[in-house]
């Protein structure tokens, strides 16, 4: 391969050469979370690829090796590169897609070409080289043959094209003889089609050699192909090799260990010393200006509760040792107003009974890779999937979800302190992650204007409505008001992808909420869910990143953190703390717990600039009072692990209710009939539905192209409108900026007349 383009700006790279083989150019390599990607120069050569800081610098400093015999190779999407070869990662990023797939290319050609050499070079090849070797032999000597054959055929052309000429020479003088006019057009007519064999023959010639070409072109393709399907058979055989060697040990840990067994995470997990998430790895570059996220697992503050004693608790390191208030005591907070502890009404407003399970889950066994493996890197939300890997309820439902814990929004409405209040928001936006801990499975794909309505006025004061507003990208508006104070609106989008280890979800989307009687309007996003073990091993799933909690009348703020789980950390597991601080940045209520058990805060009355921590930065000390429980999540039902893990509200989402909306996912069939049990099914009702589905958006890009064709003409009609949802319309927020589906009204009044002539037949 040869070198072109080595002064490029941006992410340049030679285009291969036959018979080369170096490959240089400029990518870009991720160094640190500080500095980011940075502009290096690669240099691919003999199975080994290398980078410099710059070009002169391949005369005395290399920065880095890596060698393409042991790595394995995968792109993360248009433009990225990883290579890793055991603990050594190498996050590379090319400028355009097509700059990536030069590299990709060159690398794999490499690599082979590593392996191949690694091979001849060894003594003992193994059961592998011989099964290769004969391989290549045959490819080679078919290749000879083909073109032993093609050679025949031009030796047949070439005679051909001799006598054919001398056969078209004696016609010409048999034409030029005085024969009678019939004779003479035979001997034309036998002219004429001696050009045309030799035509044809020539035509058939050139044909075998284009067949030769592409034999020998689709030869190589094939024994890359091959190659590579090796490569990953041998790369997933190391993967359940280590897994099993980590299952081994961590059962030999557990047995020396016992005492540690309370704080061990109740969820598998696959994570070694050297897989760290991937942009977190050492660089080769010098040390000196390596730097990393120091403070990725650690607050920037220190808690010391004020006692008697005065004793000192790390509420970062040992959680357990912050949680010392008992449940009883928030209704007997020193430190929260007494309007914010009164009873709520929930407890004293008779309940109508509801249902307190559903049919069990079947025990349907199903290989989750083998449809998965063709699904990495694209949106979840495009994948076809079997019931088999969802649960009997609706994206709708499960963003219903969230008002599991709606007192404490009850009684937030009450507090006359909206720090006080700020606290109890925090929890509630934690609260609605208690449900996830164990609800690994996928919910239901809204079809485009499906509904869900939760009307619980009578028993809790509120009634909460959903509906599906965009199909691709999917997105789901939702509206609650509660007779005790508070609104509630957000339009979420779910954006999934399916990276091979673990699905990531991460929900776009700001969550607004407003309470009647102060006017305190607060909003927050979502963090990212992620769930593990998609390929080997039992799945599980953990929630990570940041929550920042504002309320824009009066500029205060909230910072919660998720902190994702790690087997080497003394934390913990599912661990979430924060910090409660006024419109000056002044803090002053902590909080600490976990996101599926409960939320602690702890009043702050003095703080400090503490000493350095492990990681050299000074971090806050601050003196509280006992922390009181905000939150705490309620039992499981029985039976739960039977029903999918869901919770008491959960068993009731789906219970069949008179008077609701015809597009109301209780109303969905392949939903009615996977939670019946009836999975065969459901699967061929949810393909019918899908389809449905599909016929439908058609029709519509029919209608929409058509409309743009009449607006061409200058008398044309008005203009078309597309899709619009039923209950919902595009608003500007006043707030935020962004453009929302907010709730237009209508709903609530049309199921008081029971007139569902508007809703769409979308089942």
């Amino acid at each position: 391969m040869s070198e072109q383009g080595k002064g490029s700006a941006s992410a340049s790279a030679a285009a291969p050469a036959p018979g080369s083989d170096t490959y240089k150019g400029w990518l870009f390599k991720w160094t640190n979370y500080l500095k980011g990607y940075q502009r290096r120069w690669f240099v691919l050569s003999n199975g080994l690829l290398s980078y410099y800081r710059t070009q002169a610098e391949m005369a005395h400093t290399c920065r880095g090796t890596i060698n393409l015999a042991t790595a394995h190779i995968d792109t993360e999407d248009a433009c990225n590169i990883v290579l890793s070869s055991g603990g050594r990662t190498y996050h590379l990023k090319a400028s355009t897609e097509v700059e990536r797939q030069r590299w990709v290319t060159a690398l794999e050609l490499a690599k082979a070409k590593a392996i191949r050499m690694m091979n001849d070079q060894s003594d003992d090849s193994g059961d592998e080289e011989p099964t290769s070797q004969s391989d290549r032999s045959e490819i080679q000597g078919t290749l000879k043959i083909l073109v032993s054959k093609l050679d025949d055929l031009s030796t047949c052309n070439d005679l051909i094209a001799k006598h054919g000429a001398a056969l078209q020479r004696s016609l010409s003088e048999l034409e030029g003889l005085k024969v009678p006019v019939e004779g003479g057009e035979k001997i034309k007519a036998v002219n004429e089609r001696a050009t045309l064999f030799r035509i044809t023959s020539n035509a058939m010639i050139n044909a075998c050699r284009d067949f030769l070409d592409l034999a020998e072109t689709h030869s190589r393709r094939w024994q890359r192909a091959l190659q590579y399907e090796r490569e990953q058979r041998t790369h997933l055989e190391e993967t359940i090799e280590q897994l099993a060697k980590q299952h081994n040990s961590l059962e030999r840990a557990w047995r020396e260990a016992p005492t540690l067994v309370s704080s061990a995470p109740s969820a598998p997990t696959t994570n070694k010393g050297s897989e760290r998430p991937h942009k977190e790895e050492a660089s080769d570059e010098d040390e000196d200006t390596e730097y990393f996220d120091a403070m990725e697992d650690s607050p920037a503050f220190i808690t010391v509760t004020a006692t008697e004693n005065t004793q000192h608790r790390r509420s970062q390191s040992n959680l357990s040792g912050a949680s010392g208030g008992h449940p009883n005591d928030w209704n007997q907070d020193d430190h929260m107003s007494p309007s914010c502890n009164d009873v709520s009404g929930k407890e004293l407003q008779p309940r109508r009974q509801r249902r307190t399970h559903i049919p069990d889950k079947p025990n349907y066994s199903l290989n989750l890779w083998s449809i998965m493996k063709n699904c990495i890197g694209k949106e979840l939300s495009k994948i076809p999937m079997p019931v088999n890997f969802n649960e009997p309820l609706s994206m709708l439902q499960r963003l219903t979800e969230d008002l599991e814990y709606h007192e404490l929004l009850d009684k937030a409405a009450r507090c006359e302190s909206s720090l006080e209040q700020m606290c109890l928001v925090a929890a509630f936006s934690v609260s609605s992650y208690s449900t996830t801990v164990h609800r690994t499975a996928k919910p239901f794909n809204p079809l485009l204007g499906e509904t869900y309505e939760l009307d619980r006025l009578e028993e809790f004061g509120y009634r909460s409505l959903c509906e599906q507003v965009s199909h691709h990208p999917p997105a789901a508006a939702h509206h609650v008001i509660s007779q005790r104070g508070w609104t509630l609106w957000q339009e979420i989008t779910i954006a999934s992808k399916f990276r091979g280890k673990y699905l990531s979800i991460m929900p776009l989307g700001a969550i607004h909420l407003q309470f009647h009687a102060s006017g305190n309007h607060y909003v927050w996003r979502k963090v990212t869910s992620t769930v593990h073990n998609i390929i080997v091993g039992k799945l599980w799933i953990d929630q990570s990143g940041d929550i920042e909690i504002v309320n824009h009348r009066t500029k205060e703020t909230c910072q919660l953190k998720f902190s994702p789980y790690s087997y080497f950390s003394r934390d913990v597991p599912r661990k979430v703390t924060g910090v409660v601080s006024d419109s000056g940045g002044q803090a002053h209520y902590i909080l600490s717990g976990t996101w599926d058990d409960k939320m602690e805060s702890a009043k702050i009355i003095q703080s400090s600039r503490g000493g350095s921590g492990s990681e050299g930065k000074q971090k806050t000390v601050y003196q509280t009072l006992s922390p009181k429980l905000l939150w705490k999540k309620y039992p499981l039902p029985e039976n739960a692990d039977n029903m999918y893990y869901f919770s008491a509200l959960a068993l009731t989402l789906n219970e069949l209710e008179e008077g609701v909306g015809l597009t109301d996912s209780r109303l969905r069939p392949d939903q009615r009939l996977m939670e019946d049990g009836r999975w065969d099914e459901a699967n061929s009702e949810k393909q019918r539905l899908e389809e449905k589905q599909r016929a439908v958006r058609r029709r519509r890009e029919a209608e929409a192209s058509d409309a743009l064709d009449e607006e061409c003409d200058y008398d044309s009609g008005k203009e078309y409108e597309g899709y619009q949802p039923l209950w919902f319309h595009q608003r500007r927020d006043s707030v935020t900026g962004e453009t929302n589906f907010v709730y237009k009204g209508g709903y609530w009044e049309a199921k008081d007349r029971q007139d569902w002539s508007m809703c769409p037949d979308i089942f």
